[in-house]
């Protein structure tokens, strides 16, 4: 067999309920030169039974030695990698069957490192679907628009190994929830991203997510993050810095608030500027807690 172009990391704990499809969406890819680097954190359900049942040596299938957090999972499942470029699927989301081929096209040009798309929501709780990019992505050099808001779904992503290598670091084992936002940032400075405008997956939104199940991990990880990237000359003295630290002001003091800390949650408000964030941070103050929490989920 040749050696696979595209290596897909697939990351699984106990992800049983939506793994087919998951896997499926893969073997039904127009690409077929892939290997899927399947990694279990040591489920205690059904997933390895369901990852060993395909009669596909594409699909490789590896036990950890012990839990970890996500992305130290992720570095050890890219230790397994043999591919020219780099692909995520998380056993609750799927692909379009065109996915790989039309992403691979845009690595034509050598100074693209890295590629996403758009992708559609799928709410399992709200009975809906919709596109998360309501019009068209940024893309080229792209890290003064991406620190405001990070629009690269993981679902989505694509990386040059070789541009990989430049960086200090792939995955940093410290995250569990924000490694997507910490490579993306660390790419786009380096990088030219291209991107695929119409959705190319589905990404599930179903209640145990994991960036929904860890929130206060999730603002402790972006304090650690902005200490870091504080120190880093590019990152930092990009003008789009400081919206970083007003979003992280925002994302504070609505946990606060949500925790029922008005006061610190005011606190925080303080030193976010005049915009539609404050405003909305305003209005959520003012309003009984059990609607904010019910607005907020």
């Amino acid at each position: 067999m040749s050696r696979p172009l595209v290596s897909i990391l697939m990351n699984c704990y106990n992800g049983e309920r939506y793994l087919r499809q998951a896997i499926e969406s893969v073997i039904a890819q127009s690409y077929t030169n892939w290997e899927i680097i399947f990694w279990d954190n040591q489920s205690t359900d059904d997933s390895k039974a369901i990852a060993t049942s395909y009669n596909d040596p594409r699909i490789k299938y590896h036990y950890a030695p012990t839990h970890t957090w996500l992305y130290e999972a992720r570095g050890y499942a890219l230790e397994k990698v043999s591919g020219e470029f780099l692909a995520f699927l998380d056993v609750d989301d799927w692909w379009v069957p065109e996915k790989l081929e039309r992403q691979l096209a845009l690595f034509d040009d050598p100074d693209v490192g890295f590629a996403c798309g758009n992708f559609i929501i799928e709410s399992e709780k709200k009975g809906k679907n919709w596109p998360f990019f309501p019009s068209r992505v940024p893309e080229g050099r792209v890290l003064d628009t991406l620190l405001p808001w990070h629009y690269i779904g993981l679902l989505t992503l694509m990386a040059r190994r070789s541009a990989l290598d430049t960086l200090d670091y792939v995955f940093d084992p410290r995250y569990h929830v924000i490694g997507d936002l910490d490579l993306g940032v660390r790419m786009a400075a380096k990088w030219k991203l291209g991107v695929v405008q119409e959705p190319i997956a589905h990404y599930r939104i179903h209640g145990s997510n994991e960036s929904d199940k860890h929130r206060a991990r999730h603002i402790d990880e972006m304090r650690q993050w902005i200490a870091d990237m504080s120190k880093d000359p590019v990152v930092s003295r990009s003008p789009s810095w400081p919206v970083v630290l007003h979003n992280f002001a925002f994302l504070q003091a609505m946990d606060r608030l949500l925790g029922g800390e008005r006061a610190a949650a005011f606190g925080f408000s303080r030193g976010m500027p005049l915009n539609l964030r404050r405003l909305k941070l305003t209005v959520a103050m003012l309003l009984p807690l059990s609607v904010v929490r019910q607005l907020r989920d």
